[in-house]
């Protein structure tokens, strides 16, 4: 029946149920502000602005570009960043220690065989001279990790134990990525643990070489998504949409992936996102280097993030020494997206 020949009151009783409707307008955005550490590990969350996943679960996002994690833990502590994203050092486990109750929820970056976008090189000059041939030739060396108490320092420390030697058995310094690359040229340092695009341009302009042919540390959980506590109390239903967006657009990476490299089906999109959000400009380079792993679900590597605690811990850098990565962890909101998408799978 059309509305003309409704009756006058069932035309009114239509109209009334419609003026809500009328008048709520459009769905207001809610702003969700997010810490990133400027690298390619961070492509989960440019991709969901990007792709518009983001403003699809009513989210505004307010991306602020931070130096490290280790930056964020403070800000995340008193609710001015909502999420963020980086390394897991001990300097994230002693701020929960001190009572800044942010979690681990999600994946961001992690080595597996094939996708080890952060390794350990040594100088060409020592294998080539025959000095050395295997991780065991480790000992007495001089070696740089990036800070004390980050999981380069872990990662290190992997290597070390594959080669039958202890983290005493060399000389650490700490360094930036990129000023690795100078030391090794000069001969400063006999190697260290670097990550993209530093690996590659130490192994393309000869200046080093894997230490290894195979991962060091597989499994390594080198990146997490942080989530801050009023972020989870308060606004829970926005931070399981929140999390939805973000396992949508890290799938969209995973598809992109092909031997190792980002040159699978929709790469170049992908490369054209990091460009323009990263520090890094050059396109080429993206194509050239050692994408990282993340995994598609979101899932952590809850056992990697058990052993670099326990490293840290022996070293003594840990406040707390009952403190457990489980206690650092939630994966509720991981599992709610899982419920709303399904698991993974990779395109035909």
């Amino acid at each position: 029946m059309s509305m003309k020949r409704m009756p006058m009151k069932a035309r009114l009783t239509v109209a009334l149920a419609c003026l809500p409707l009328l008048m709520a307008g459009p769905v207001r955005a809610e702003t969700v502000v997010i810490g990133t550490a400027n690298t390619a590990t961070d492509v989960g969350f440019y991709l969901a602005e990007a792709r518009g996943y983001f403003r699809e679960a009513g989210i505004e996002p307010k991306i602020i570009p931070f130096n490290s994690a280790a930056q964020m833990v403070a800000p995340l502590g008193t609710g001015q960043l909502d999420a963020g994203g980086g390394t897991v050092a001990a300097g994230l486990y002693n701020g929960v220690a001190r009572g800044i109750n942010l979690r681990i929820v999600a994946d961001k970056g992690s080595i597996t065989n094939g996708y080890e976008y952060s390794t350990l090189v040594i100088r060409k000059s020592l294998a080539d001279e025959g000095k050395y041939k295997s991780l065991a030739d480790l000992k007495g060396l001089k070696l740089a990790a990036a800070a004390q108490g980050a999981g380069s320092e872990s990662s290190l420390n992997e290597a070390l134990k594959k080669g039958g030697l202890r983290f005493s058995d060399i000389s650490v310094v700490h360094m930036g990525f990129p000023e690795m690359l100078a030391a090794m040229s000069n001969k400063a340092i006999d190697g260290g643990v670097t990550n993209e695009p530093t690996l590659s341009l130490v192994l393309q302009k000869g200046i080093a070489v894997r230490a290894s042919p195979e991962a060091i540390y597989p499994g390594q959980q080198t990146a997490v998504v942080l989530y801050s506590e009023q972020f989870m109390r308060d606004r829970r239903a926005l931070a399981e949409k929140f999390m939805i967006a973000y396992v949508r657009a890290i799938r969209d990476y995973n598809s992109a992936l092909k031997d190792g490299k980002l040159a699978g089906p929709g790469a170049e999109d992908i490369i054209k996102v990091l460009v323009d959000w990263t520090p890094i400009k050059d396109a080429s380079i993206y194509r050239q280097m050692s994408a990282f792993a993340v995994d598609p679900d979101g899932k952590l590597n809850l056992a990697a993030l058990d052993n670099d605690l326990s490293f840290f811990r022996e070293r003594g850098l840990i406040s707390d020494p009952k403190l457990q990565a489980q206690a650092v962890v939630d994966n509720s909101f991981v599992e709610a997206a899982l419920v709303k998408l399904g698991p993974y799978k990779r395109p035909e």
